[in-house]
C-alpha cells in the first residue's frame, strides 16, 4: 500500500504543488477540455499537477494511457491515450514511447505488458484492481472446460494474465458478440462477466452460451426497477447503458454498448438528456465535448479506477513505480489471446 504522507513529502521536495491560479490561467487550453465538470478552484489545484506530470511524460519518455472512467482531471489534463479497453489494448501495440503508465486498473496494465514486453509498464497504484479479474482463476477456466468439453473459452479483458493464458481468446464489450458468433463450436464458454454473457447470449441466438458467474460491483448494482422510476420522474431522457449491467436493465435502456459505443451513440444521436447506466465519470469526460447534451441521472463509482489520482500518478513517473511485471510463459499464452482478439476486430472493422 501506498503510503501517502511519504509521497507528498518526496513529491514537496522536488515539485512546487502549491494551488497556483496564475499558472491555472497560462493552462486555459487545457482547462477548457473538462471547465463544465471541474470547477475553477479545483483547477487551481490541480494545474502544478498536470504541468508537472506532462512535463515529467516528456523526460521520461512515457504515455499515458487512461480508460474512460478516469477522472477528468487525468482523462483531459495528462493523458496521450483514452478508450474502451479494446482501444486500450489495441493502441498499446503502437506506443512508441519507452514507458508506459497506465491510468486504469491492474489487469490493463498486464496487457500493456503482455504486449510491450520489452518496454516499462508502471502501474500508479498496485490496489487498483478489478472485481471481475478477481472472480476468475484458471482453475475456474479448467473448471468450465470440464464441464463443456471441446467449447471454446472466450474471455473478457477484464482478467488477469494467467487466466487469459488459459483462454483461447479474449474480448471487450465492445466486440463480444462478433467474437462469440465467429468461434467455430455450438457451444461458446464465456467467463468471467456472467450478464455481459447473457446479454451476448441474445445477440447471438444460434450459439449455446454458457458463463462463470463473475459481476462487476459498478454495474451489477442498477436495476431495471431504478431505470422505469428515473423514466417517470424524469420523461425524455434517452437512457443508454453498458452490457455488463442485468438483461432486464439493458431490456429496459434504449441502447447498450460498451464506453466507445455509447461515446458513439451519444455523438450522434445528441439527445437533450441523456442517463449513462454506467460508471460516473463517462459523461464527465464526454460532457465538454457535448454541450447540448444534459447528463442527468444517478451513476455509481467505480472505487478501483478511483485509486488512480494525479498524486499517484506524477509520483509513478517520479520513482518510476511500481513496475508491472508478467511471467514470460504466461504473458505468450495471454499474448496469443489478446491478439487473437485484434486480429479479429481488425478484420471485421471493429
Amino acid at each position: 500500500m501506498l503510503d501517502l504522507s511519504d509521497l507528498r513529502v518526496e513529491l514537496g521536495a522536488h515539485y512546487d504543488l502549491s494551488p497556483n491560479q496564475k499558472l491555472a490561467d497560462s493552462m486555459s487550453d487545457i482547462y477548457a477540455r473538462m471547465d463544465r465538470v471541474v470547477s475553477p478552484p479545483d483547477w487551481v489545484v490541480y494545474a502544478p499537477y498536470v504541468k508537472a506530470i506532462n512535463e515529467l511524460k516528456k523526460e521520461r519518455n512515457a504515455a499515458i494511457l487512461a480508460h474512460n472512467y478516469m477522472t477528468p482531471d487525468i482523462y483531459h489534463g495528462i493523458s496521450d491515450v483514452v478508450g474502451d479497453s479494446l482501444q486500450l489494448a489495441i493502441e498499446a501495440t503502437k506506443v512508441e514511447a519507452d514507458v508506459i503508465v497506465q491510468a486504469g486498473v491492474h489487469f490493463m496494465a498486464e496487457t500493456s505488458k503482455i504486449l510491450n514486453p520489452s518496454k516499462t509498464v508502471l502501474m500508479p497504484d498496485m490496489e487498483a484492481g478489478c472485481s471481475l479479474a478477481s472472480s476468475i482463476t484458471a482453475e475456474g477456466i479448467a473448471e468450465m472446460r470440464a464441464k463443456y468439453p471441446g467449447a471454446p473459452v472466450v474471455t473478457y479483458v477484464n482478467t488477469t494474465a494467467e487466466v487469459k493464458a488459459a483462454s483461447d481468446i479474449c474480448c471487450t464489450s465492445s466486440n463480444a458478440a462478433q467474437i462469440v458468433a465467429a468461434m467455430d463450436s455450438d457451444t461458446v464458454i464465456m467467463t468471467p462477466d456472467q450478464y455481459l454473457a447473457q446479454n451476448v447470449a441474445k445477440q447471438v441466438p444460434q450459439k449455446n452460451v454458457v458463463w462463470w458467474e463473475g459481476s462487476c460491483i459498478v454495474h451489477e448494482r442498477y436495476t431495471a426497477q431504478d431505470l422505469r422510476e428515473f423514466r417517470e420522474w424524469n420523461p425524455g431522457t434517452r437512457i443508454i447503458a453498458h452490457p455488463e449491467c442485468p438483461p432486464d436493465v439493458v431490456n429496459e435502456a434504449d441502447f447498450s454498448g460498451s464506453t466507445s459505443g455509447i461515446i458513439s451513440y451519444v455523438e450522434k444521436e445528441r439527445p437533450e438528456k441523456a442517463m449513462l447506466v454506467t460508471e460516473c465519470s463517462m459523461a464527465s469526460n464526454i460532457s465538454d465535448a457535448l454541450p447540448d447534451v444534459d447528463f442527468v441521472g444517478p451513476c455509481n463509482m467505480c472505487p478501483f479506477m478511483k485509486k488512480i489520482t494525479l498524486e499517484k500518478v506524477l509520483y509513478s513517473l517520479h520513482t518510476m513505480s511500481t513496475p508491472v511485471e508478467v511471467d514470460p510463459e504466461v504473458a505468450e499464452g495471454a499474448r496469443l489471446a489478446v491478439q487473437r482478439m485484434i486480429d479479429v476486430s481488425r478484420k471485421m472493422g471493429l
